[in-house]
């Protein structure tokens, strides 16, 4: 059974805990390293990699003191370049070229973001079980099948982002790029409607903004669509 735990997902950094009961693995490292350590309880030793989707600080941060402690870093070269991380412990992957870590299978695939390589995931434990983890994108070109959860950026409503800018809330600028580089509910429920959900037990939504989301209604929505069960991680 995978385990998926947020231990931070907004601006501010993102990281999140994933096991399937032997291997762990840290995916992003937006946090002050210190503040991961606590959260896991000091047992950062445990972990058996950590995978970066892009070179954004909230959620590269800790990546050069994750490798200081002994934890390899897999993230595309475009990113590596981007953020100078370099050493044995930093570890260049390609989209849609699979690889292990442990007991996990891990498929690397393209994002859409405003950054040099970003990448989502597609985790497949020994059990067959399988996790989708994507963040920082405004579109998924593939489509998968089998999923068991689903880990996914829901970061505004395109409704709340309008209602805001007309009463001056949000600058008219933050919608061309948030429209670029960033999931909003209406795209991720067109995700959900063109994917296989028949395996489907559990979704995460990731990286809601503060200013432009509602994550209770976000959850209801997704919830009555995709029958899961739903959950929002705390930002």
């Amino acid at each position: 059974m995978i385990e998926f735990r947020p231990l931070g997902s907004s601006s501010a950094g993102n990281a999140y805990y994933v096991t399937d009961g032997t291997t762990p693995l840290l995916l992003e490292a937006g946090l002050r390293f210190a503040d991961i350590r606590r959260m896991l309880r000091f047992r950062t030793s445990d972990i058996a990699g950590c995978l970066i989707s892009h070179e954004h600080s909230d959620h590269i941060k800790a990546a050069a003191e994750v490798m200081k402690a002994g934890i390899n870093v897999y993230a595309s070269a475009g990113t590596m370049a981007a953020a100078g991380l370099t050493g044995h412990r930093a570890i260049p992957i390609e989209a849609r070229r699979q690889f292990t870590v442990g007991t996990w299978t891990v498929l690397p695939f393209e994002v859409e973001h405003d950054v040099e390589e970003p990448l989502g995931f597609l985790l497949a434990n020994q059990d067959g079980e399988k996790l989708l983890f994507a963040t920082d994108t405004y579109y998924i070109r593939y489509r998968f099948s089998g999923l068991s959860m689903i880990a996914i950026e829901c970061n505004y409503s395109l409704a709340i982002l309008d209602e805001n800018i007309l009463a001056g809330r949000v600058p008219v600028a933050m919608k061309k790029r948030l429209l670029r580089s960033h999931f909003s509910l209406e795209n991720v429920k067109d995700f959900f409607r063109a994917n296989d959900l028949s395996k489907l037990q559990e979704v995460w939504l990731l990286h809601l903004s503060d200013n432009n989301s509602d994550a209770a209604a976000f959850k209801r929505e997704i919830q009555a669509l995709t029958g899961a069960a739903v959950y929002v991680a705390d930002r």
